[in-house]
């Protein structure tokens, strides 16, 4: 099947490309034209990013900070990468919009969620920045959420592996992967897709979710029409 209104879910790391920190421009460039190849075929985007090539939470958290500081410092970084690829879209005359949990009116719209939906029919991009403005729920629980309130059919998770596998390719060459598989075995099995908050959410909101290899070009537009790439989860998905 095809998707009308898609929810792309990009990592910092996405936008970091082979460097070891921050973002490269180039990399930025391929991923913006790759959503804007989709969106002139006239599917509604909304994109969440996540902040992990700038600032990690998490990581600083373990080290002693103070965890609802670190994490408000993530959503900052968030934001530094969803004006980059704002700048990137505008760059090749994508219209989009910006929006932010956090209120910073001097380079983004505050999130409205009926805003958000009127973008998305008048054909712009809508990029989602600082999470969900609150402290101690990551990038991919603000994906599941944003896409549960635009009425979003899917989530696509672009990451740097082909899909979903029952342990890590990287370190078990006979690593199996998955063509599709349930909520409940990813919860059950822990699998590495997305923490367990968002495919809860995923999972009562009825919402599926793509994982697919974001470096293959065209692999996005491939998505947007139902092509078999990656792996998917959904409830009416069977385990193989």
């Amino acid at each position: 099947m095809s998707y009308q209104r898609v929810l792309l879910k990009l990592s910092g790391e996405a936008l970091m490309g082979n460097l070891g920190y921050g973002i490269d421009p180039t990399v930025v460039a391929e991923i913006a034209q790759e959503v804007a190849d989709v969106a002139n075929s006239g599917v509604q985007v909304a994109i969440v990013v996540g902040g992990g090539n700038i600032f990690r939470g998490m990581k600083a958290s373990a080290a002693g900070m103070d965890r609802a500081t670190a994490d408000y410092i993530g959503m900052i970084a968030t934001v530094m990468n969803a004006m980059t690829l704002q700048d990137a879209l505008e760059r090749i005359g994508i219209p989009n919009r910006l929006q932010t949990a956090i209120s910073m009116q001097e380079v983004a719209e505050p999130y409205i969620r009926r805003r958000a939906i009127r973008h998305l029919e008048k054909g712009r991009v809508v990029i989602f920045g600082a999470g969900s403005g609150n402290p101690f729920f990551t990038t991919d629980t603000t994906a599941a959420l944003r896409a549960a309130e635009i009425d979003a059919e899917i989530i696509f998770k672009a990451t740097k592996v082909d899909g979903i596998y029952d342990s890590d390719p990287k370190q078990n060459p006979e690593a199996r992967r998955y063509q599709s598989l349930t909520y409940n075995h990813v919860l059950t099995n822990e699998l590495k897709v997305m923490d367990s908050t968002a495919i809860a959410l995923c999972k009562e909101n009825d919402i599926p979710i793509l994982v697919f290899d974001l470096s293959v070009s065209g692999n996005i537009m491939r998505a947007t029409k139902g092509e078999p790439v990656g792996t998917i989860v959904g409830g009416n998905c069977e385990v193989s």
